[in-house]
This record gives C-alpha cells, structure tokens and sequence, in this order.
C-alpha cells in the first residue's frame, strides 16, 4: 500500500527521505510529503501528484533538518490532494505521523476527539492517530504517548511519528502491514519495503505485529505494546542494490521480464540434485512423515499469486497426488472452511506480508492446517507464520504489475511438488530426472523466449487501440489465460478477460466479432487439438486471433490468416512447465500495448504493490 521511510543519523536527511521516497513509489502514487525537525520545530512538505511533485516544492522552500520521516500515499480515506498527504500533525504540530494501512474505527474516534476540542483540517483516517497521541502525552516520553494512543485504535495499520518535545527519536508501530528497521554505522532508518534503505544497508530487522521499536541515535529498542523487551535478530540481505535500479531499460516492468531467467536459475540453484534425482527443501521444517499423512492441500493466494496457485494445483496432484483446493485469500475466512490436522496450508505471496492472504493463513492455522510459504522476501510475516518456506530467488521486484515474482513462484511450485512426491513415494529418482533436468534448462528457454519482443511489439501497434481481449487457454495453461488478461487490464487499462477454452462455446463466443483479438494459448500437449478447434471457433466469427504456439509444431498455420493473425513460436518445453514459457509473450504483449497507449507501466493507476490491508 502506501511506502513509509524514516531516518535518524548524521547524513542529510532530506535527500535520503526522497531517495527513499523514490524507491517506494510503486507502492503509492497519489500524494507524497515529508517531515523533519529542526532546531526545536517541524517542518513539513507535501504535495498532490507523484513524486516529481514534492522534489518541486522542496525546490521552491527548501528544507533541512536533523532527523525526520517521509511518505508516498496509496489513498484509503480521503481524496489524493496536499491537504490528505501525509505526514499529518495534531493541534500543535508538534507531533507528526505517517502511516499504511486502515484505523476501522476513526469516524468514532474522530467525533470522540472533535469534543474534546481537536481540530481536524484533513479527510483522512490517519490524522486521528497525531491527535490521540496529542491527547496521550504525560511528559513521559513519545513511546508511551503513542502506547496509551494504541489502546483505542482497531484497525491494521504500520506507524511512524516523530515529536518535537521528544527529539532525536523516532518511534514506529506494527499491526498488519509490515515494517522494517534498517541497522546501520550510527545511522538507522525505517521503512515499509527493504529496497527504501537498499543501498544504505543490508542489515535489517523485521517489526512484528504488535510489536513497536523505538530508534534513536544511540541504537534501537524493540518492544511489544506493553512496553517488554523483544529480542530481534536482523537478517543480512542478500539483494544486490543495482538490482533495484532501471539498468538502462525503459520501464522496471521490462527490466523484471527480462531478469527471468536469472530468476529461474536462481530459484532452483542449490536445490536441484540430477546426479541423485532429488530435490531439496531444507526450508521446511516440517517432518517427513508429517508430509506423508497430508491428505489434502489448499493452496492461499491474491490477484497473480492466486493464478500461480492454479498452475500449482495441476503441478502438486500430477506430482505429488494430493488433492489440491484452491482459495482466494481474500474470501478464505469469510466462509465455514474444512480443515483437518492432515491439511496442508500453502500460501503465496511476493511480499509476505499481503493482509488477505496472512489473514487466510492464520484462519487455516487456527483449524489445524500445517503451513508453508512460497515468498520472495526473507524475514517477512508469511515466513515468520509458516512451518517452512519456499524462497523465490527473484530478487527485489518494483513494478507493480508481477512478472519475475510469478515465473519464480511457479518454479518454486515444481520444486515443491516434486518434494513432496518423493516423500510421499510418488516420484522416484528415475521419475524425477526428467523434471530436474527441465528445471536446469529452464532460464535458456526463458532466453530465447524473450526473443519475441519485436514481434509482441508489432502485434502491439495493431491491437493496441482495441477496448477488449479474450485469453484461451486449456489445462494447465488455463490459468496462463488468466494471468494473460490480468497484465493486460493492470497496465493498459484495456479490458480483457481470461477464460478455459473449452468454456468459450458456454458464453464468451458471443462477444467474438472482427474487433475483439483472441489470445490462444496452444502448445503442443494432450489437448492441443482442442485448441486448434477453439481458434477456428474464433476466426469463423471474424476473431483476429494471436496464437502461442510450440517451435517446430507448424499445423496451427493452416488455421491462421497470415494477413489477419499473428503466430509466437515458443521453445519445447516439458508438459508442465509450457506455463513459465507461455505467459513471457504476454507479459511482453501488455506491456507494448500500455506504452503504445501511454500508460504508466511501473505504476498504474489505482494499484498497489501490497495490498496490506484488507
């Protein structure tokens, strides 16, 4: 949701606040502001707009001070305007706040406090925190004022607040949305995302839900709410800083498609034996009999990572023949749902930390599901939550709509499911040779995937002003259909919808005329016949059809007009891992589109990073 930096340390803190500010913006777009204190006083900036737009502020009133804290808004309550910008004050301004996430109860809090004589002069839900901390100060220092505050907040939410009358202190809270704390030499920094403090330090520690840290020149004390001492370990991360940087491409988007296959061979390096035919998980910690008595498997998901989980559910049951159920997290705990002590949770997230799926996690946990992660983020709440989990090695992903992060969780997924299958004696070392195998040639076929960029470029120039899309595909390649259509509506703003092929004659076909393109997803599998007969569906009610087919399997031409369709080659692969290779035109596809169209491709509108909040 929204990127939270802070910083207290010798440095000049304002470039540091927009470096940071800078580096969270995929986070939130619609307003940005920071904070500092000088010689006794606050001062803030802020601005509507992106980013640019305070760095313009601050051009025309310079700001300098000695510590302070900064924000980049993802708007929940109250419109994008300077006005709603964080930092807020309380009536004083001497006390100033930055925050992400959702305080549910603040119209009572706020009618409450407007009583007793507060002024409010914003929309938004995060100004009553500056209050009741206001209202809350005893003279016994700004951790305690703002731990009376917390009694009266319900909510999700990450803070950060700075005051005047406390100086050299910055105080930060955590319930839901993450926060880490950057260690380094007689500096310390706050954030919402590791790459905010990337390229000042690698040491970090990860705040934990109801748990608060209190940062000062001196060092950091970690606490929970009551105000006992929490012993935290910091994590060395291992992302390098240049890879959060555009590193000559146009758009991180593109950047990030193109770091895919590094991002596959990462994910398996080290965990893939061809010699032994095995694979190895030592992340999970759960016991191998344990592993052997699950009976079923409900795989946590949202948006791109729910798509992943689809792929996964195709990929554990031919695998591993466990019986996989698919959830949204968003929807998972507002039902009644069944779980035995010989269920296995698996949840996916990029970050770790999105609230629905962390919030479907514990509801399965609760019931007596075992639990594993596949995440990209070390020390995050996912993996802090599960019994073990699989890490994708894709690095730090900044554009907003998810490319390496999906590729590296589907990788991660097979991985997973052969593991399983050879604990539960389903995939022999002689079974298993040919999938690791496929795994270790995957980043070379992702290479000459990529290849086709010019050609999703030209389909770009012609389709590109079209209003609607229609994605088909079959098997496990349906959920490639999806995922497809996600990227295109994400970035261009096109709507597009994902479908099974063999549900188009149940509905969708009424919608194909000579303005809607077909995307066909065909390689050359069990059900590739089938999808030859879909296509021609399609082009007998004047559908263009743009067809992602296997190199060297050429009959699908006969079925296309060259001077009307559009045929991508992409390399053999094994059955079941077609899925990683297919969605790579796609993602290249929408992105060309949303630049044809002049889209913001690293920050579309009205989305977030994180969703980490509900």
């Amino acid at each position: 949701m929204c990127g939270i930096i802070g910083y207290i340390g010798s440095k000049q803190v304002v470039p540091i606040l927009i470096d940071g500010l800078r580096r969270l913006e995929y986070r939130g777009y619609d307003s940005a502001g920071v904070a500092v204190l000088r010689d006794g006083a606050i001062e803030l900036r802020r601005s509507a707009g992106k980013l640019h737009r305070l760095e313009e502020v601050i051009a025309t009133e310079p700001l300098e001070g000695e510590y302070g804290i900064g924000h980049t808004r993802w708007a929940t309550h109250g419109r994008p305007t300077e006005e709603n910008a964080h930092p807020h004050r309380d009536c004083s301004g001497r006390i100033v706040v930055v925050h992400n996430g959702i305080i549910e109860n603040y119209l009572d809090l706020k009618q409450q406090l407007q009583k007793e004589g507060h002024r409010f002069v914003t929309e938004t839900d995060t100004e009553i925190v500056a209050h009741l901390v206001e209202r809350e100060t005893k003279g016994d220092g700004l951790e305690n004022a703002v731990r009376r505050a917390l009694l009266y907040i319900r909510g999700l939410f990450a803070l950060v607040l700075i005051s005047a009358d406390d100086p050299n202190k910055i105080v930060t809270v955590r319930n839901g949305p993450p926060i880490v704390v950057g260690l380094g030499d007689g500096e310390f920094f706050v954030a919402s995302d590791i790459p905010a403090i990337l390229s000042h330090t690698r040491d970090v520690v990860f705040l934990g839900d109801e748990e608060m840290a209190v940062i000062s020149p001196k060092g950091v004390e970690f606490t929970d709410y009551s105000g006992r001492a929490v012993s935290k370990k910091s994590t060395r991360v291992s992302w390098d800083p240049v890879m959060a940087e555009k590193a000559g491409y146009k758009h991180f988007m593109l950047k990030e498609i193109f770091e895919q296959p590094w991002a596959a061979k990462e994910t398996v390096l080290g965990r893939a034996s061809l010699e032994r035919g095995k694979v190895f998980l030592q992340e999970i910690e759960i016991p191998d009999q344990d592993l052997r008595e699950i009976e079923r498997v409900v795989v946590l998901a949202c948006g791109t990572s729910w798509h992943s989980a689809l792929v996964g559910k195709f990929l554990i049951e031919s695998l591993a023949r466990v019986p996989v159920d698919v959830d949204y997290g968003s929807e998972y705990r507002y039902r009644d749902p069944i779980v035995s002590k010989n269920t296995l949770a698996v949840v996916i997230t990029q970050s770790g930390e999105t609230a629905d799926t962390l919030a479907a996690l514990r509801e399965a946990k609760k019931k007596g599901a075992r639990s594993i992660s596949i995440c990209n983020v070390v020390g995050s709440m996912a993996t802090r939550e599960t019994e073990g989990t699989v890490y994708t090695h894709a690095g730090p992903e900044i554009g907003v709509a998810s490319t390496k992060a999906f590729t590296s969780q589907l990788v991660a997924l097979h991985l997973f499911a052969m593991y399983l299958g050879q604990i539960r004696g389903t995939m022999t070392e002689a079974a298993a040779r040919p999938h690791l195998e496929a795994l270790i040639q995957l980043p070379l076929l992702l290479e000459q995937t990529l290849k086709c960029e010019p050609q999703t470029e030209e389909i770009a120039k012609r389709f590109y002003q079209r209003s609607d899309f229609l994605y088909l595909g079959r098997g496990i390649n349906y959920p490639i259909a999806l995922e497809g259509a996600l990227k295109l509506k994400e970035i261009s703003y096109i709507h597009a919808e994902g479908y099974p092929a063999g549900e188009m004659k149940h509905g969708p076909i009424a919608l194909i005329d000579e303005q809607m393109p077909v995307v066909a997803i065909a390689p050359h599998d069990h059900v590739f016949d089938k999808m030859v007969g879909n296509i021609q569906e399609a082009k007998a009610r004047g559908g263009s059809v743009v067809a992602l087919a296997t190199v060297g399997h050429n009959s699908i031409q006969e079925v296309l007009d060259p001077a009307d369709d559009f045929l991508i080659a992409v390399p053999d692969a094994h059955p079941l891992l077609t899925p990683v290779l297919m969605v790579v035109p796609l993602q290249l596809l929408a992105y060309h589109i949303a630049v044809r169209r002049g889209c913001d491709v690293d920050q579309p509108r009205n989305l977030a990073k994180s969703v980490t909040v509900e």
